[in-house]
């Protein structure tokens, strides 16, 4: 589902400093993004939209193209190569790079055909109380919000009446709805 962290980022994107030295020790996040095989590169200099990005995803969606791979692709572009996602010459060649024909999805980002779309969604989910990303809604009651551990998955869908996978998940209250 579509969200954006900050709607306030123009399409052209938003200056801003490196929040972390590059000789730092990695951060919490950073260390759990490597223990998942993710790298966030540090000296970023742009936060772009993502805007283009999503719809991007849409238009993957509605052509019954798995999209895993292009999001990954983003996700890879963005925080590692600190490419900005929030250009449609560097989304459309990424698309390319996963089979996604490229002049269908400049002339669908251009038109802007997916756009009221993805704002719909967004203001889906903020209605609904998201307030971050990444977001897990089962039954459109409980909410997990953020990277968390698969654990915290397994006693969600334990409540819920789904048998966990893996001993060490035990039934317990579920998260909040956000």
């Amino acid at each position: 589902m579509p969200y954006l962290l900050d709607p306030t980022i123009p399409p052209e994107g938003k200056p801003r400093s490196p929040r972390t030295a590059p000789d730092a020790p990695p951060t919490p996040m950073e260390q759990r993004g490597q223990a998942g095989g993710l790298t966030f590169t540090r000296g970023g200099v742009l936060t772009p939209s993502s805007h283009l990005a999503l719809q991007t995803a849409e238009f993957a969606n509605d052509h019954d193209l798995h999209s895993d791979g292009l999001h990954r692709a983003l996700f890879k572009a963005h925080f590692e190569d600190l490419e900005n996602i929030g250009d449609a010459d560097i989304v459309v060649r990424l698309a390319t790079e996963h089979g996604i024909d490229g002049e269908a999805l400049r002339e669908a980002l251009d038109s802007g055909t997916y756009r009221e779309r993805v704002d719909e969604q967004i203001e889906w989910a903020r209605s609904l109380g998201v307030t971050g990303v990444p977001t897990f809604i089962f039954n459109e009651k409980y909410a997990i919000v953020g990277a968390q551990e698969y654990p915290v998955f397994q006693r969600v869908m334990a409540e819920l009446g789904h048998s966990p996978r893996g001993e060490d998940a035990t039934p317990s209250e579920p998260p909040p709805a956000s």
